[in-house]
Parts: C-alpha cells; structure tokens; sequence
C-alpha cells in the first residue's frame, strides 16, 4: 500500500534551455552516455576469448561476464525510470553514469572471475539508471516537432551503429593494449560527461514520494525481471523443457502478474496502467521486443560467423562491421528525421523493417568459404534498415509519454529491448547451437556445420521480423477519429495524451 492516500502529484516540468547550443550540448551528454553503455556491450563480447584465458574462466563462468551485467540491466529499467519521475530524471541521469565510469573501473583492475563478474553486474545497475530516464530527459527538452525528431535520431544512433563500433574498437583495444583497456576507455568518457551534464541539463522537481513510493510493486517486478532474464539466459545450458528452466520460469510469470495485478489497485503505482491505453506505447514495445530477439543475430551471429568460420580476428571482425555502422550513422543521423516528418515514422518504420528482413534473408544463403566483397558487404550496406526503424520506432514508442510518465515509458521502452536481447540470445543461439549438433553428427565439417546453425537463427531471425511487420501494419492502423483528436505536431499536448 501506499504510505498516503490519494493521487501522486505531478512532477514539476523543467523549464527547457533557450539557448539552442545549450540544448544541443545536453543532447550531446544523452547521446555520449548512451553510446558510453551500448559500447561497453559489445566491447566485451569481442574480448571474452582473452578474458577468459586471463583470469581463467571456465566455460560456463565466462557467461556471467555478460549475463551479470544483462540481469541487473534489464531488471532495473522499470524502477529507476519511476524513480527519475519521482526524485528528478537529471539526478537518476548523473547518478547512474558516476556509478557506470566507477564500476568500469573496478571492472579493469579486477584480477579475478568474481571481481569482474561483481563489476559488471554494479556496470549494469549504473546503465540502468542512466538508460531509464535519457530518453525522458530527451523529449521533455526538445518540445517542436522538428527537433525532437533529430534529436531521436541521434539518440538512436547510439543504439543501431554502437554495437558494430563498439565491435571494431574492442579489437583494435584488445589486440593493440590489453582487454583491461576495453573499461578503462570509460573512465575519461563517464568524467567528461558528467562535468558537462552538470551544467547542460535542466534541474527538474519529480512529484516526489508525497503519496508514497509503490515499494511492493518495485519488488515484485525487479525480482519477476530479474529471475525471469536469468531463466531465458541460462535455458542453453539447462534446456527449455527441464524442471529447473520451466520452474523458474512459472515464478517469474506469477511475480510479474502479481505485479501487474498491484499496478491495477495501488493509489501511487510503479507502472500505471494507463500508458497501455497508447497504441503506438503498446505496439512499439511489441514490435521492440521481436525486431531486437531478431537482429541479436546479426550483430552478434555474424560476428561468430566472421570468427569461427572465416577465420578473423578481432580486430578483423570489426572492420568487416565497419560499413554496416557508417551506412546506419548515415541514415539516422542525415534522412530518418526528415522522412519521419515527411512519411510519417509508421511508414518509415516498417520500409526499415522490410530492408532488415532481407539482410537475415541474404544471410540464410551464407556459404562456408563467403567473398566478403559479393557474400557480406551488400548485407552490411542493407543494414540502413536499422538507420530507419530504430529512430521511427523510437518516437512511436515515446509519442504516448505525458511529462509525468516520461521517465517511466523511457524505463519501458529500454527494458523491452532487453527482454528482446535477452530472448535473442537464448532462442537464436540454442536453435544455431542445435543444428550446429546435428550437422556435425552427420559427418559435415566443423565449418559446415557452424554455418548451418548460423543459416537456421538467421531464417528465424527473419520471421521474427515479418512478425514486427505484421504488429507495426495493423495495431499501429489508428482510426481516424483518434488521429484526429491529437494535437498537431509540434503543438503542445494538453494535460494528458489521448490514445495513440
């Protein structure tokens, strides 16, 4: 229960900077610290062969590198995009990139497999924090149309080319100096951006915990997130149909509908309900959560791909995903805002899906001994796809925020993308690993049968997408009479958004 009765007041809106440089510096330290988290991801998927020979990781110890951080990720997104509309999304912003750049740290003078594991899961709580309410900060300080929709397109810039950058870099660190250096390289980034997101971002009052702060609600669906990522993660080395994955998992569904079930009577709720009146809230999450399971094969199959069948290094691997982030930072940062305004982000949102649909659809016909220049460069330059979706995705998912529930949608939105990434992960990677089995149990080559797996998530993969399509084609068709009671854009909403 709530600690008083009676409605939770609203936050007090920042009053957005005049001066345009002002804002464009404050969108200069979201963007930087977002691409700070999304690096970091990636970074150290091309380092964990050497990591693990370093601190000597077995096998199945070597996976917690990743899935410490994805849990505590993923499972206080909800929480601290609440807190930021509660206690101030600037303060939760600063917070969450000093306990990033501190754990970054602690993460590269670690010298044991507990020390980094302990490490990236504090890397994760810090990304959750700063993750949770950027994008709130985002569309509270840019109000005209016209801006916002360059201001998400640089937002999701971060998102869609950090991963190959983060890639290349992570090579070019690990072979060049040490794996130490892939957090290290955080330390100088994480100061610099809080020294200038002291002075850049708007101080904003949240509503505070006058009606009382929904404590139970915050419990439940960090612990139903958390045992929920764990159970996806770990069902590869446990298997989908066992006790342990299938138990598990019934916990975490009934955590998660006893939160959902809290939400619908609690006077202050974590997560009111409400946003799930929006449409385009609604849709957006949905489609988030089957383009991103989808496109976990891309940017990190193909980097297997590149590795174990093709024979790259590291650094190798991330100039050969080079192109596939400058035609993305092309896309989105140069056209997505302007055919956002012009087509509409629907539009725009689904041509991206299509152009994503026939990348994994190039790469189902992938051959063992591959060209680069015929078999992979055309699939790295149809990655422009993401340049597209990404940006119109995002600001359909944001479009239903009101100022009192940015912090929260911005939460939603970041944590179905880990939901994505997390089933992505377990499902494309079990089925790859399956078929990879079996090939080799025939008698097919090491190569050979790499490559059939990889051929098999990639066909799923697409499927996935045409699933997006079909949920962004039909629940985002708004009827007419609703489109028409929403405020032209760049108008300012009054009180509360209507359906979107």
């Amino acid at each position: 229960m709530s600690a008083v009765s009676g409605p939770a007041p609203s936050p007090v809106p920042p009053a957005p900077p005049s001066d345009p440089r002002t804002r464009r510096l404050a969108l200069g330290v979201i963007a930087t610290g977002m691409l700070m988290i999304v690096l970091d991801g990636s970074i150290v998927t091309v380092a964990m062969p050497v990591i693990q020979n370093d601190l000597g990781f077995t096998p199945a110890g070597l996976s917690w590198v990743v899935n410490a951080y994805l849990i505590a990720f993923g499972s206080l997104l909800l929480p601290a995009g609440r807190l930021g509309d509660m206690i101030g999304r600037r303060r939760v912003f600063l917070a969450g990139i000093a306990v990033f750049t501190a754990a970054s740290l602690l993460a590269g003078v670690a010298t044991s497999p507990a020390a980094l594991i302990a490490a990236r899961f504090l890397q994760g709580v810090g990304s959750a924090m700063a993750s949770a309410v950027g994008l709130g900060i985002l569309v509270t300080l840019f109000t005209e149309a016209g801006e916002r929709a360059r201001a998400i397109a640089v937002f999701s810039f971060t998102g869609a080319a950090g991963a190959s950058i983060g890639q290349v870099l992570g090579g070019v660190l690990t072979d060049a100096f040490t794996w130490h250096w892939i957090f290290f390289i955080n330390l100088p980034i994480g100061i610099a951006a809080l020294a200038i997101a002291v002075r850049v971002l708007p101080r904003d009052r949240g509503a505070g915990f006058g009606a009382g702060a929904d404590v139970p609600g915050a419990a439940l669906v960090t612990a139903g997130l958390m045992l929920g990522i764990h159970t996806v993660v770990k069902a590869e080395e446990y298997g989908w149909g066992s006790g342990r994955t299938l138990g598990s998992g019934a916990l975490a569904g009934a955590l998660i509908a006893a939160f959902l079930a809290r939400q619908a009577t609690a006077r202050n709720p974590l997560m009111p309900l409400r946003v799930f009146r929006s449409r385009s809230v609604f849709a957006a999450n949905l489609v988030q959560v089957l383009m991103v399971a989808a496109l976990f094969s891309f940017q990190v199959l193909v980097a297997l791909y590149l590795q174990k069948v093709l024979g790259y290094g590291a650094a190798g691997t991330g100039l050969a995903m080079l192109p596939a982030a400058a035609v993305i930072g092309a896309v989105s940062l140069g056209a997505s805002a302007r055919l956002n305004a012009r087509f509409g982000e629907r539009n725009v949102l689904l041509a991206g899906i299509v152009l994503l649909v026939g990348v994994l659809g190039l790469l189902t016909r992938v051959p063992v001994r591959a060209s680069y220049p015929v078999d992979l460069l055309p699939v790295m330059l149809l990655a422009a796809g993401f340049g597209l979706a990404l940006p119109a995705l995002t600001a359909l998912g944001m479009s239903g925020a009101d100022e009192e529930d940015a912090g929260l949608v911005s939460g939603l939105f970041n944590t179905t993308q880990q939901i994505g990434m997390a089933l992505g992960v377990a499902v494309l990677s079990t089925l790859a690993a399956a078929r990879t089995e079996r090939l080799a149990a025939d008698g097919r080559t090491a190569a050979e049968a790499l490559t059939g797996g990889y051929r098999l998530a990639f066909a799923v993969g697409a499927g996935l997408l045409v699933a997006a399509f079909a949920v962004a084609f039909t629940v985002l068709r708004r009827p007419e009479r609703e489109a028409a009671r929403e405020p032209a854009a760049g108008a300012p909403r009054p009180g509360r958004s209507p359906a979107a």
